[in-house]
């Protein structure tokens, strides 16, 4: 068993971008794509990735010096540091359960696509560590790694159908075809996002209300493109920051940041196109070896990091938006302690399915994800001492803080359901999440299987 952890802890410290396109190469092979198609697609999803990181690092630095500005131009401070999801991924996967995670989580995809109760092969071996955060504050409650192991796999088993129920969307709207979502932070905000589409549904004269970023390019032509709306919020943010028009004191500028920004809302979806090149030849050959193999499944798709759908532009202009207003937020909300700043960078993360879910209404998402960074705030307040018992447990150097936190995951509100239900009793929790997590497979597994007969019947 011992050897088997090294493996995959090894596995894991290869990072995702050397990972994935190991993965991506072995399908292939498995599938018979051949191998020099298999080794040609895992290059092109790893420099895909690597594009993605730079770019988004990018944005994370940009962003980051300018937020620090903000907090110090207005005098903001609160006790619960936000230290972002690195920190995050590394207390979880220094956890006990962390240590089991990986091969515990194929264990269950291979179970789920057997029995019919997902379509999704979850190759996104890196971000399962989602999973095993939720799982350790559960091992901190309740102080039973066994309720933190299980609790880990239910996490997964509910986010693996949420990302079968939403790849028709990724599909659609974010033109990811044979790609599903099973990130245990961005599918999380999905029946968020669907039960408050379905209130606005409900409010007469607001549900007229939308505005189309495709439609506002058609009409203000240049000043609607992606480049353009990038450009100005970042103006608008350096001017927020107390930034110089030109660089000064080691920031960007105005200017600087203004061309940043705009870059970022232009290479992302490029550095995505990039990543569904090297995927969809092994995306095509996973589905006629299924249909081969398989004659009782539908269609199956490839789990990858939302990443590759944080390219949308809607996404990003959105994200971009309350990045300034959370930190506004943040000081304002009563009762709120936890001050957003390293995982700023990830707020596209928070909106990648909000935007199939309101196809592509910008005024819906602008509210929808008002309402998410809002809660987000209070969730990461709430689980703030558990998330500091971890990171001591784990070892985390906490320098100077004394209370800690992460909007990724951090603020994840099924993390936070999952773990407050097993803060009420222990088998309180294990009982509801699970009859949750089994209740969501049969679901899943009805669709699959009538999905799978009118394909099979030629309808």
């Amino acid at each position: 068993m011992n050897i088997v952890l090294e493996i995959f802890n090894y596995i894991k410290d290869l990072g995702a971008t050397t990972m994935m396109p190991i993965i991506i190469c072995i399908m292939g092979l498995i599938m018979g794509a051949g191998i020099g198609k298999s080794i040609r697609a895992g290059l092109t999803v790893g420099i895909g990735f690597i594009g993605l990181n730079l770019v988004t690092g990018l944005m994370g630095s940009s962003l980051g010096a300018a937020v620090q500005e903000m907090v110090s131009r207005y005098g903001l401070s609160l006790s619960v540091i936000d230290v972002g999801w690195p920190s995050a991924a590394s207390i979880a996967f220094a956890s006990t359960v962390g240590m089991v995670i990986i091969p515990a989580c194929l264990l269950v995809n291979i179970v789920m696509l057997l029995t019919n109760t997902t379509q999704t092969v979850d190759v996104d071996i890196w971000d399962y560590w989602h999973f095993a955060f939720t799982g350790s504050l559960v091992a901190i409650l309740t102080g039973s790694q066994v309720y933190g192991i299980i609790a880990a796999i239910l996490n997964m088993v509910i986010i693996m159908v949420l990302a079968d129920w939403t790849a028709k969307g990724v599909e659609e709207t974010l033109g990811l075809p044979g790609v599903s979502l099973p990130h245990g932070f961005t599918t999380a905000y999905a029946p968020i996002a669907i039960v408050l589409n379905k209130i606005i549904d409900m409010i007469p004269g607001v549900n007229k209300i939308s505005f189309d970023l495709e439609k506002m390019q058609k009409k203000f032509g240049v000043f609607g493109e992606p480049i353009l709306v990038g450009t100005i919020l970042g103006l608008i943010i350096g001017f927020l920051a107390g930034y110089d028009v030109a660089p000064s004191n080691g920031n960007l500028g105005i200017l600087g940041l203004g061309v940043n920004l705009g870059a970022v809302l232009v290479l992302i979806p490029k550095m995505a196109a990039l990543l569904m090149e090297g995927l969809l030849p092994i995306s095509d050959t996973a589905s006629e070896f299924i249909e081969k193999k398989f004659s009782n499944r539908g269609k199956i798709y490839i789990g990858l990091d939302s990443a590759v759908g944080v390219g949308h532009p809607l996404t990003l202009s959105v994200a971009l938006i309350l990045v300034p207003l959370a930190v506004f937020l943040a000081v304002i909300l009563p009762g709120n302690k936890t001050m957003p700043f390293a995982d700023l960078a990830v707020f596209p993360w928070m909106f990648v399915l909000i935007t199939p879910v309101v196809k592509g209404n910008g005024f819906r998402a602008l509210v929808i994800g008002f309402v998410t960074v809002a809660a987000g705030l209070y969730i990461a307040t709430n689980l703030s001492p558990l998330i500091t018992e971890a990171a001591k447990v784990s070892g985390y150097d906490m320098g100077t803080a004394t209370a800690i936190t992460s909007i990724c995951d951090g603020a994840n509100p099924l993390t936070w359901a999952v773990v407050r239900l097993h803060g009420i009793n222990p088998l309180v929790g294990l009982g509801s999440v699970g009859a949750v997590a089994a209740g969501l497979a049969l679901i899943n597994r009805r669709k699959i299987k009538k999905e799978a007969a009118l394909l099979h019947t030629g309808e």
